[in-house]
């Protein structure tokens, strides 16, 4: 697996109901734009506000709507590794490809709490397979290369892949060293190219809600070892990028789909409106797109 995955947007009606006429046409836009897979209840997704009947709806109609065309991760991160268990069994009962799992949040457990965590998911899932999730900005909790070296090596068959969202260029090298056999992708779109120059084969996106197709040619140049044509994509990028973290994501990428006409720009509380000078930045910096 490698390329360009999006994690999208779960779009909501006025009454912050799921609104899963918007979500078709999200998820067709995707394909139909070539983008290599999808993560749904991510945090791009708001899962931590979706009620545990919702994530299962939302991954169900995903899955069926992608019909197999691509894999379709689900996000089953949760505080509780109990929880984390039974969410990640009940992705794969309903045909998901994989699970996204992030650090347990809030509770910061020690590295051995860690792996006691991703350990007991593995024993209880079989072959399903995961994608571990670094992103300590949000969990408040950092997964060291050894902890991630240790799951791989222990459970080859199950933590086939990584998202980095750490900003440690450092660990990065470190991890592609040590697990060369695990899927290596940049969970942050301005470090696509830079972590692409390492060795990671692609992208969990939040831009590609945006531009899937630019999102995903960048990922192939860069697998296909075009840098020259990667960094001039990625410099066309950067300003779209800036206008999609103005704000807490996904406030600013869902008033972007909102301009494209896929959905409102409505995010569940505790998340709040877009201001007018952000919607605007987003509206500039994604004009060039619209052009083409």
């Amino acid at each position: 697996m490698q390329g360009a995955i999006t994690a999208i947007i779960t779009p909501f009606a006025a009454d912050l109901s799921v609104d899963f006429a918007a979500l078709d046409r999200v998820i067709d836009r995707q394909l139909q734009q070539g983008i290599d897979g999808l993560v749904v209840c991510g945090s791009t997704g708001e899962a931590i506000t979706l009620t545990q009947p919702e994530r299962e709806q939302v991954i169900a109609h995903a899955v069926n709507r992608v019909g197999k065309r691509k894999p379709v991760f689900a996000g089953t991160s949760a505080s509780s590794t109990a929880e984390t268990v039974a969410g990640t069994l009940k992705a794969r009962d309903l045909g998901a490809d994989g699970a996204l799992i992030a650090a347990p949040a809030y509770n910061r457990p020690q590295q051995e709490g860690l792996y006691l965590h991703f350990a007991a998911v593995a024993r209880a899932v079989g072959d399903f397979p995961v994608m571990l999730y670094n992103i300590p900005g949000r969990t408040a909790v950092h997964i060291s290369t050894e902890t991630i070296a240790r799951l791989v090596r222990d459970f080859p068959r199950v933590f086939t892949s990584y998202k980095d969202a750490t900003n440690n260029l450092k660990q990065a090298d470190e991890i592609l060293a040590q697990c060369p056999g695990m899927a290596f992708f940049s969970g942050d779109d301005a470090a696509t190219l830079p972590l692409g120059a390492l060795g990671a084969v692609g992208i969990v996106s939040v831009v590609s809600n945006l531009v899937p197709a630019e999102m995903a040619t960048l990922a192939r140049q860069i697998n296909a070892g075009e840098f020259a044509a990667a960094r001039a994509l990625h410099r066309k990028l950067v300003p779209l990028i800036d206008a999609c973290f103005t704000e807490s994501n996904p406030v600013p990428v869902k008033a972007g789909c909102a301009m494209l006409g896929l959905c409102g720009e409505t995010a569940r509380p505790p998340l709040a409106p877009i201001s007018s000078m952000n919607r605007q930045a987003m509206r500039q910096a994604l004009a060039p797109f619209k052009a083409e």
